[in-house]
């Protein structure tokens, strides 16, 4: 069975608050909140989906036992991996992130994104 929804209609209901941290991340300065939605979960909870909203911040990310897809539904920033060159990421923009990489997000402004994360 299929289970289908408009990822933007989940930010008209209340969304969890939090303040970015480990495991997800390390905030490089200051605070970064975030909120989010994970309406679904796989039964063996390898994979999930929802969607996430975060401020303006620099924060260092190391995928090392899990990937994620992402699919930007609002702001902007930029991603740069360690051996690599920076990409900017704005609304409609989809990205992967395979397990082992590894860099720096710099959320530019505010950030909406629908999300699939799939553990290694």
């Amino acid at each position: 069975m299929a289970i289908t929804f408009p990822p933007a209609d989940l930010f008209h209901g209340v969304l969890d608050e939090a303040l970015l941290g480990p495991p997800s991340a390390v905030v490089l300065a200051g605070e970064i909140p975030v909120r989010s939605a994970v309406p679904f979960t796989s039964d063996d909870g390898r994979v999930l989906s929802g969607v996430w909203e975060a401020d303006p911040g620099v924060s260092r990310w190391e995928f090392l036992d899990r990937g994620e897809v992402i699919l930007v539904l609002a702001g902007r920033m930029v991603v740069t991996p360690d051996d690599g060159e920076p990409l900017v990421l704005t609304a409609g923009t989809a990205a992967v992130f395979p397990v082992g990489w590894v860099g720096t997000w710099e959320i530019t402004e505010q950030i909406r994104k629908f999300f699939v994360v799939y553990r290694g």
